[in-house]
């Protein structure tokens, strides 16, 4: 068990952090953050715009000055983006800050929830299901690394998958300080 002061959600692009977030948050009483959101906020363009004008390093480095930003406060529930642990800094930042939950879902499963989604700068591309296979070849070993608790999210929608998901979280997430 990790006790601690917030709840991260990581996990590929379509998993639900952030309708599942919503959910959560208002459950367990805490503030929703989601990063791409303050990263679009605070800059004031898109996502798919930095991307396009900084590229992705670029990207990722405001996010994890926004990581940085975000975790720096106790009460937060926050919806990361699916690239966030990429960064080994970032890891070390969500296990340090937060229980962190790992949102699995199939690229099949991506796939179809993300069918009318055209704002994902690393999908716009014909091969998205290649694309999707490939992120989670590299990034399913860095979910696994960081996080407390694996969730399956394949077949369920935003409102069960949060229901199952608070049932385990009060089982499994002793709500304290962070570190």
């Amino acid at each position: 068990m990790n006790p601690a002061a917030n709840l991260i959600l990581v996990g590929p692009t379509g998993a639900g952090k952030s309708c599942i977030g919503r959910r959560l948050a208002e459950r367990f009483g805490l503030r929703l953050a989601d990063c791409d959101r303050a990263i679009e906020q605070h800059t004031g363009a898109s996502v798919a715009t930095i991307f396009e004008c900084e590229g992705e390093a670029g990207f990722r480095s405001r996010e994890s000055a926004m990581l940085s930003q975000l975790l720096a406060d106790d009460g937060v529930l926050l919806a990361t983006g699916g690239g966030a642990v990429l960064d080994d800094g970032n890891r070390r930042l969500l296990h340090r800050r937060g229980f962190v939950v790992h949102l699995q879902v199939s690229p099949a499963q991506q796939l179809e929830r993300l069918a009318r989604d055209h704002t994902r700068p690393l999908l716009q591309r014909p091969d998205r299901e290649q694309v999707l296979q490939a992120m989670a070849q590299a990034r399913g070993p860095l979910y696994r690394e960081v996080a407390d608790l694996e969730f399956d999210t394949d077949g369920l929608d935003a409102a069960a998958a949060a229901q199952r998901l608070a049932a385990e979280l009060q089982q499994r997430w002793q709500r304290g300080a962070a570190a």
